[in-house]
């Protein structure tokens, strides 16, 4: 259930956000995954709860870090973007083109800020429900 490793596209917010939903795939099916791999009272015997519960919080904890260099590196070069707009602008004020494609580039920068956010929930849903399941099983590091 690893993340795609498909270069996330800053250019085209449309695109951006595809490849973070198929990023957050393994976010998305933590329910499942957990239902599917980590056994109930009966099955105790049969798996081994803790390898399997060490294994899916290393993947959900790869991905909520992929996902976060990703979604930082497209706000950085999307306000590198902006501030280039916002100097030539500055020389040439009434170039409305120019002024269009600054106010098209702030908006693109705060959607993608506020993709942060929505990691953030992503991030603490999954990991509520990680910690429902496998708390008995495996305790994650505290540097969270």
């Amino acid at each position: 259930m690893a993340a795609p490793s498909g270069r996330l596209n800053c250019e085209d917010f449309s695109m951006f956000q595809e490849v973070l939903k198929a990023m957050r795939t393994i976010d998305d099916r933590i329910v499942h995954e957990l239902n599917t791999t980590v056994p109930t009272a009966s099955f105790k015997g049969k798996v081994d709860a803790t390898q399997t519960c060490k294994q899916l919080y290393e993947s959900l904890m790869e991905a909520h870090v992929s996902r976060d260099k990703a979604i930082k590196s497209c706000i950085a070069q999307t306000s590198s973007v902006v501030n280039q707009l916002r100097e030539e602008r500055a020389k040439d004020a009434d170039n409305l083109t120019l002024i269009k494609q600054l106010r098209k580039e702030q908006t693109k920068l705060k959607f993608m800020q506020s993709e942060l956010n929505v990691e953030e929930v992503v991030n603490d849903r999954s990991l509520k429900v990680f910690n429902e399941r496998c708390w008995i099983h495996f305790s994650p590091p505290k540097h969270q």
